[in-house]
């Protein structure tokens, strides 16, 4: 590959990583079956250890989108979640500022004021209703390969967004999906040996939406990069 296809590979690249955000309002329309296999194929040349490809997708569509919805809805108002992996134990430091700073360009997005719990409250259900996408994706790995299979799934949600991006479908990768594994997994009749990831919602971003109008900060080379 020549210098200058080299620079066109990257930019293009750059661009839809650039172009990616986490989409929080979605249009009603259904995306067409042959758009979200390409989407799926194109994330399955992520790498993976040992070429395992340990990822599972349950994907949701129509009438199923709905009943998933009401389902986790329910879950979310009445009942005790539970994690199949680890919550974060909790935010310190730069972790915190930049969890903290998202949260309000989010809210200050919606119009939710600071001391508003009502607010917030409506906000974080919406994460239930998956931002009234017309899709979700359950991703799952067998528990047997413990954080490593985790590991690649997240490699697979990556490409999967990316995917979906080149193609003009906006997504959400949402750990909220996982806050109740169980009611997932007995909702699906996803086998016990797998764990709940997280869930993607995606479809056809609202641009409308003020909600849709924020894009997080992210931090320079050197404040990540140790080098030696």
């Amino acid at each position: 590959m020549s210098a200058e296809q080299q620079d066109s590979s990257f930019a293009a690249l750059q661009g839809i990583l650039e172009a990616r955000h986490s989409c929080r309002a979605f249009l009603p329309d259904q995306v067409p079956d042959e758009t979200i296999a390409r989407i799926v194929a194109a994330a399955q040349s992520v790498p993976s250890w040992c070429n395992a490809q340990p990822w599972q997708l349950t994907i949701t569509r129509g009438a199923a989108t709905e009943a998933f919805r009401t389902r986790m809805l329910k879950a979310a108002t009445t009942e005790a979640g539970n994690w199949d992996v680890p919550a974060p134990a909790r935010y310190q430091g730069d972790y915190k500022d930049r969890r903290r700073d998202c949260g309000w360009q989010l809210y200050e997005a919606v119009g939710v004021v600071k001391g508003d719990r009502a607010g917030s409250a409506a906000q974080m259900l919406r994460n239930f209703r998956f931002f009234d996408a017309p899709h979700v994706a359950v991703v799952s790995t067998p528990k047997d390969l413990g954080a490593y299979g985790v590991l690649d799934c997240g490699a697979f949600v990556t490409g999967f967004m990316l995917a979906a991006t080149a193609l003009g479908i906006g997504s959400i990768a949402q750990a909220a999906i996982a806050s109740y594994s169980d009611q997932v997994r007995g909702h699906f009749g996803i086998p016990e040996e797998r764990d709940i990831i997280c869930g993607i919602s995606f479809g056809y971003a609202d641009t409308s939406d003020p909600v849709n109008s924020f894009r997080t900060a992210r931090a320079m080379v050197d404040e990540v990069v140790d080098w030696r």
